[in-house]
């Protein structure tokens, strides 16, 4: 049932936006009643943050080149991420919303896909980069959704923004 209603979800966001979307509506779309859809999201915004959630889950794991920079490995460890939210513009815009939402369940999924980055900078940062760095950039990889997000950055640019971040915080490591 979840994965009908998630899969019902992006194409309602695919179609009407953040601001045409209804949970009534992709109750409709995956054919089944609103009462239905309520039983397992609370509102849109939970909706669209699990949605969101699962296509991060189920990115590809990063490969990690340990002959390369500690910058370019961060930015290949999340080419994956700001691919995904290049090429779906409309979930990710929506999803910028969704997340920012002070909803519970929405708190546990932003939770979980704050984890995910970070996990992923972690992996490509190694053993040798501190705390601060990490901080760093978890901070500069939020922002650059952020402002994607409300149209000031394009989503295709996010992998470049974030390289230069990396390099700027790396230099030659």
């Amino acid at each position: 049932m979840v994965q009908r209603l998630t899969e019902a979800a992006v194409a309602e966001i695919r179609e009407r936006g953040y601001e045409g979307f209804t949970v009534r509506n992709v109750a409709a779309r995956a054919g089944v009643a609103s009462a239905t859809a309520y039983t397992y999201f609370a509102s849109k915004d939970h909706l669209i943050a699990e949605v969101f959630w699962r296509r991060v889950r189920a990115l590809p794991e990063p490969h990690i080149d340990w002959r390369r920079m500690a910058a370019a490995r961060v930015a290949s460890a999340l080419r994956d991420l700001t691919t995904f939210l290049a090429d779906e513009p409309g979930l990710a815009t929506a999803s910028t919303t969704a997340l920012l939402a002070a909803d519970p369940d929405v708190k546990h999924l932003r939770d979980r896909i704050g984890a995910e980055i970070r996990r992923r900078l972690e992996t490509a940062l190694g053993e040798d980069d501190g705390a601060a760095v990490l901080r760093a950039l978890d901070l500069a990889v939020a922002g650059a959704m952020i402002q994607a997000g409300m149209g000031h950055l394009s989503y295709s640019d996010l992998p470049d923004r974030i390289a230069e971040v990396a390099e700027l915080l790396l230099g030659d490591r």
